[in-house]
C-alpha cells in the first residue's frame, strides 16, 4: 500500500482537476463519480487525514497542481474531466517507462512527483548491464559480484567487532535473512565504527569502479547511449505530464513543478545527444555519476544534464541485495525535453 503522503499528493492532484472544490469533495462520504480505482477504505483514510489537518499543505499543493493542469493549454484547457483514474498500489509488469500515477480521460498521463529527485530505482544488473530494458529480476548480489574480496573483507571485519550470541557463517554470501538482520542490528549507528571504515571505503571504491566499467561496456554505440539517456530521463513513446514540487536547492525553498515531458518523437526532432559520460564516485556509499551533453538544434546551445546513481542496501547494512537509485541533480526545469506547463 502507498504511504500516507503518496496517497495524499496523488489523490489531491486528481481531485484538483475536478470543478468541485477540494474541501467540498472531502466532505462527501464516497469518492466523486469521476474518480476511478479508489475503494471505500482508501477514501475514508484520505478523508481522515484531511480532517486531522496535519497534512493540509500537502493536500493544497496537490489540489493546486491539479487545478493548474485543468486550466492549462497543454492540459485540459478548462474542460472538466469525465474520468480520472488513480493507479494506486498497482504496478504494471513489463518494460514501462512512463511513471504515470494518474490517467485522465484515457489520454492524459500524469506523474505526481513531490519533493523527489529520484528518477528510478532498480536492481544494479538491470541498470548497468541491461540498460533498464525489460523487467527481469536478477538473483545476483551486486557487491559480491563486483567486489567479492572487498565485500568478504568488510564482512569479516564486522564479525570481529560484534558480540552477537549466534554463530555466523564464514562467507558473507552464506548469510540467511535472520543472520543478516542480526548483523544489521549490531551496527545501529549511521557512522561505522573506526575499524570498519577502511574496509567499507575499499568496498565502495571497487563497486563504483566496476559498476561504471560495466555500464560503459553495455553502451558501445551512440544509439545505446541515447536510449539509456531516454530511460534515465523517463523520455517515453508518449507525452506525459509531471505535477509536483521540486526539492529545495541551496538557499532556494521548494518550488512548484508543472511540466510537459516530450515523447521520444518530439525530443528527437529538436535535440541531439552529444555525449553521455559515466564515472565512478565514492562517497559514503558506492556511486556512479552520469552527465549528458545535449544540443538544442533550435537555439544552437548545448546543455549539461547531471545525475548520479547510489548503489546501496535498501533495508540496511547486510540485509538483502543492493539497489541502484538514479537521481537527477540538474533542476527538472533545466532538462531538455521538460517544458513548463502552459
Amino acid at each position: 500500500m502507498p504511504g500516507a503522503l503518496t496517497e495524499i499528493t496523488e489523490l489531491a492532484t486528481a481531485l484538483g482537476t475536478l470543478p468541485t472544490g477540494l474541501e467540498d469533495l472531502l466532505n462527501q462520504p464516497a469518492p466523486p463519480a469521476e474518480l476511478a480505482n479508489v475503494d471505500a477504505a482508501t477514501w475514508q483514510r484520505l478523508v481522515g487525514l484531511w480532517r486531522e489537518g496535519r497534512h493540509r499543505g500537502d493536500f493544497l499543493a496537490g489540489a493546486g497542481n491539479g487545478a493548474a493542469f485543468a486550466l492549462a493549454l497543454d492540459g485540459l484547457r478548462g474542460r472538466p474531466p469525465r474520468r480520472v483514474e488513480w493507479k494506486g498500489p498497482q504496478r504494471t509488469p513489463g518494460d514501462d517507462t512512463v511513471p504515470a500515477d494518474l490517467r485522465i480521460d484515457h489520454v492524459y498521463l500524469v506523474s505526481c512527483k513531490y519533493l523527489s529527485r529520484v528518477l528510478s530505482n532498480s536492481g544494479p544488473p538491470r541498470l548497468f548491464e541491461q540498460l533498464m530494458s525489460g523487467d527481469g529480476r536478477s538473483g545476483v548480489h551486486w557487491f559480491a559480484d563486483c567486489a567479492g574480496d572487498e565485500f568478504q573483507a568488510f564482512y569479516a571485519t564486522a564479525v570481529e567487532h560484534t558480540d552477537l550470541p549466534i554463530t555466523l557463517p564464514a562467507a558473507v554470501v552464506d548469510l540467511d535473512r535472520d543472520q543478516q538482520r542480526s548483523l544489521k542490528a549490531a551496527f545501529p549507528d549511521r557512522a561505522l565504527p573506526p575499524p570498519l571504515t577502511a574496509p567499507w571505503a575499499a568496498l565502495c571504491q571497487q563497486v563504483a569502479e566496476e559498476s561504471a566499467r560495466r555500464w560503459n561496456a553495455a553502451m558501445p554505440t551512440a544509439r545505446h547511449r541515447l536510449r539509456m539517456l531516454w530511460r534515465l530521463l523517463r523520455i517515453a513513446s508518449v507525452t506525459y505530464f509531471v505535477l509536483g514540487t521540486q526539492p529545495a536547492r541551496g538557499n532556494l525553498p521548494p518550488a512548484t513543478l508543472r511540466l510537459r515531458v516530450d515523447a521520444a518523437w518530439d525530443w528527437s526532432q529538436r535535440f541531439d545527444l552529444r555525449h553521455l559520460e559515466v564515472a565512478a564516485r565514492t562517497a559514503g556509499q558506492p556511486e556512479v555519476t552520469w552527465q549528458a551533453t545535449i544540443l538544442d538544434r533550435l537555439t544552437a546551445q548545448e546543455h549539461l544534464v547531471d545525475g548520479h546513481v547510489e548503489i546501496r542496501w535498501s533495508h540496511g547494512r547486510f540485509v538483502g541485495s543492493p539497489e541502484a537509485k538514479v537521481y537527477l541533480d540538474t533542476p527538472h526545469t533545466a532538462v531538455p525535453g521538460y517544458h513548463s506547463l502552459h
